[in-house]
């Protein structure tokens, strides 16, 4: 099945929420996006079918192969979606759609696309600053990390290697949920009754996290049931999360679970980088953190938790680790495009 290099390539990012569509053209050794479109991924029966209307809808040239990202693992040419009630078929789409098609975690597609950020462009990202200030420099040769509150909470790691970068999936979500004072024990007891095990990092540095933090709060009165709190809680389970983190600076009860929310995210990075060792830098993406950036940097919220461990030398890693927030939406569809070279 040969394609033209010159032809542009089409990827997508398929979250638990959105299905995002892009048509990407190659310029050198980079992409420029062409057109991209965003559809329902509860409301779509495949991803079929949303692919043959945005291809009938754009006037570009047409693509010569396609990358499709998604939460969940590949297996056997098939994406099992995590997050979505069906799973995309990378053989069945190839046959459809007449042109190669790869798969991959969508975690993968983001980590390809760190790699195509300028770290010094402040429109890209923002370098969180350390508690002393600081912004330490990132090893061009170390290992990146890139970890990501959206419908659920991904993890990714690039490693250099002699022939170029790799990038590579994990289950770091799903680590233990930290525990670091009273409310986040109390949170803790909250979220494992009825599990068979400890509650993971994910039930609470989520989208539906948030909302579990916001109702933990108000269900334990550590914050007033506001008229707020009873129209938010009356919203459907997926609208939720993003009325907390709107309302943040009005309710007391969305500002206080969205604080909580950022310490425990910085808590998850924290004991992420004692594995990872990310010398090439830590990058916070997906779009909890890129919509509500104010509360990571609000007096060193994030940097005040991330640098409190319990061993000195736990201190000194996590105080030499950069630290940037993502703002590109569209990061891992530029990653899809980059990802066939950076997994093969």
């Amino acid at each position: 099945m040969p394609t033209h290099p010159e032809s542009p390539v089409l990827t997508a990012d398929v979250g638990g929420t959105n299905l995002n569509l892009a048509l990407m053209a190659p310029e050198g050794s980079r992409y420029r996006l062409l057109c991209k479109a965003r559809f329902n991924t509860q409301e779509e029966r495949s991803l079929l079918g949303p692919i043959q209307d945005f291809l009938a809808a754009s006037s570009a040239p047409r693509p010569g192969r396609a990358c499709f990202s998604g939460a969940g693992p590949v297996l056997d040419r098939r994406l099992h979606l995590t997050n979505a009630p069906w799973d995309i078929d990378g053989a069945a789409l190839e046959r459809e759609l007449g042109m190669p098609v790869h798969l991959v975690n969508d975690f993968i597609a983001l980590s390809c696309g760190v790699l195509q950020l300028d770290v010094s462009d402040a429109c890209q990202v923002t370098a969180l600053p350390h508690c002393d200030g600081s912004l330490p420099v990132p090893n061009p040769e170390g290992l990146v990390l890139v970890v990501g509150a959206g419908t659920g909470l991904g993890v990714g790691f690039v490693i250099h290697t002699a022939q170029g970068p790799r990038a590579f999936p994990s289950e770091g979500g799903h680590i233990g949920l930290p525990v670091f004072d009273e409310d986040t024990q109390a949170l803790w007891r909250h979220l494992q009754v009825g599990l068979s095990g400890p509650p993971g990092a994910e039930m609470a540095v989520s989208g539906s996290g948030l909302a579990m933090i916001f109702r933990f709060l108000l269900d334990s009165r550590r914050v007033p049931w506001t008229q707020a709190a009873k129209v938010i809680l009356s919203l459907p389970d997926a609208d939720q999360p993003a009325a907390v983190s709107a309302q943040a600076d009005t309710d007391p009860g969305c500002g206080r679970a969205m604080a909580m929310f950022v310490e425990l995210y910085a808590r998850v990075c924290a004991e992420l980088c004692a594995v990872f060792l990310p010398t090439g830098g830590l990058f916070l993406a997906g779009g909890i953190a890129s919509k509500n950036a104010s509360y990571f940097l609000e007096n060193g919220r994030f940097m005040a938790r991330f640098e409190r461990n319990y061993l000195v030398h736990l201190d000194q890693l996590t105080r030499a680790t950069p630290v940037y927030l993502v703002h590109d939406y569209d990061l891992s569809l530029y990653g899809a495009a980059h990802a066939t070279a950076y997994t093969s």
